[in-house]
């Protein structure tokens, strides 16, 4: 059948991939001039099924109150007259609870898992480069409170299945050398053997250039202005796309199912037709430094827990991202959350890039107060969402767009989801969650 997908970053040309090879007939229709150009375009790198615990966790409420009002907080919480942000803010501090919290692991090391796996095929089949690193992921602490409350997450991860190993302060050095500098201000730390990273926008480039040459099109430089819908209860359907193409002429465009893939955009396009996601955009940032001195720089990719940052080696260049601002669609770049990027990763590896000529970038994560993305089926029986995945967009591409292909095809999916029977708005939470197979 005929299938739309909206969105052309990871999760909408994943999508648009495993589609097509499960025989559809598919159109990518996208506001930018090509792929990955917005929050796929230079995010953190890692493929980290080790950082799964949400944002929403017991300690994030009283983190909260210690960073208010501070520009260059980790999480900065920009109060705005919205009635989303007030609503999405309550279901997130709802999902605080240990409770919660574990529930929310569980789905999140699933698919996270599967994901994994699933772009290790990709890989395999296309032979894109990305400047892929398999390494693992390494977690260090400056902090031994932040150290301490860690431990009960990676315990629980250990027992899912995810080899995150609690580690000495010596132990991160000797996985990363290039942290000698600070070893005395190391807490310790964990790593996960079987994590990886590398360069979403070449993946994502190159998995489009795969997608065409098998007959998938895109149209790009074209924006969506809104669904139309046709019948009414169970028989309410999606009846075509309303877009403005590269010339400025409005069209329609009409297929057999549709595939809502607009990250943080998705909300304001499902609420139209009556689904309201429980989305907010957190603004993320990241800047690239070239590497001037290679054997002082990390090879393996890291997250500085109490800076809330992840760093990742992209062949000659070093990627540090993090740091999230709740604050509206808006993509300013705020000087002092960039130059907070550049002094902190100063202080891990004092000569290892050019410091004098960052490239900073900002990018909206599409984030549910879980962290658990919306992946299936809709009230609407030929509209679909793969949207909501927050900061680990690139850890659950691949998986995330297998799933909903087989979904659109009327198979069940190799990872196993609960139908929960929840709707759009109940309690802020996706529509299908993810649980591990038993």
């Amino acid at each position: 059948m005929k299938v739309i997908v909206l969105g052309a970053g990871i999760v909408g040309t994943t999508s648009a991939w495993f589609l097509q090879k499960a025989g559809h007939e598919v159109t990518v229709v996208d506001r930018q001039p090509g792929p990955a150009q917005e929050t796929s375009f230079a995010n953190g790198g890692q493929i980290s099924v080790s950082h799964a615990e949400p944002w929403a966790n017991p300690s994030a409420p009283v983190k909260l109150l210690k960073w208010l009002g501070r520009e260059d907080a980790p999480l900065l919480f920009r109060l705005r007259p919205e009635w989303l942000q007030w609503r999405w803010g309550l279901a997130f501090l709802r999902e605080c609870t240990p409770g919660r919290t574990a529930h929310n692991i569980r789905q999140i090391i699933a698919i996270a898992e599967y994901s994994r796996q699933t772009l290790q095929a990709v890989r395999a089949e296309t032979g894109i480069a990305y400047d892929c690193e398999s390494r693992g992921i390494l977690h260090f602490y400056t902090d031994e409170a932040e150290f301490r409350q860690s431990l009960p997450a990676a315990k629980l991860m250990r027992e899912l299945g995810c080899p995150r190993q609690t580690i000495s302060a010596d132990e991160v050095v000797r996985i990363e050398p290039a942290l000698a500098a600070i070893r005395q201000k190391i807490a310790g730390g964990d790593f996960t053997a079987t994590d990886e990273s590398g360069d979403i926008y070449k993946f994502t480039t190159g998995l489009a250039e795969k997608c065409a040459e098998a007959g998938v099109q895109f149209r790009f430089s074209t924006s969506i202005t809104r669904l139309l819908t046709e019948g009414s209860g169970a028989a309410a359907r999606v009846a075509g796309v309303e877009v403005i193409d590269e010339h400025g002429r409005h069209q329609r465009l009409h297929a057999d199912s549709y595939v809502l893939a607009l990250g943080s955009f998705s909300q304001a396009l499902a609420s139209g037709i009556g689904i309201d996601l429980m989305l907010y955009p957190g603004k993320g940032y990241s800047a690239t430094y070239q590497v001037t001195h290679p054997d002082r720089a990390p090879h393996v990719s890291l997250t500085d827990d109490g800076h809330k940052l992840v760093i990742s080696r992209l062949g000659d260049r070093l990627r540090v991202a993090g740091t999230a601002e709740l604050n509206g669609y808006t993509r300013e770049l705020n000087p002092v959350r960039c130059e907070a990027i550049t002094r902190r990763t100063r202080e891990l590896f004092p000569d290892a890039c050019d410091y004098a000529h960052p490239q900073y970038w900002t990018g909206l994560r599409p984030l549910t107060p879980s962290n658990v993305p919306y992946i299936g089926k809709t009230k609407l029986a030929n509209l679909f969402l793969n949207t909501g995945h927050g900061t680990l967009g690139w850890t659950m591409g691949c998986g995330s767009g297998k799933a909903i292909a087989d979904i659109v095809s009327g198979r069940r999916p190799d990872v196993d989801f609960a139908f929960t029977g929840l709707t759009p708005a109940r309690e802020g939470r996706p529509l299908i969650s993810v649980a591990a197979k038993s």
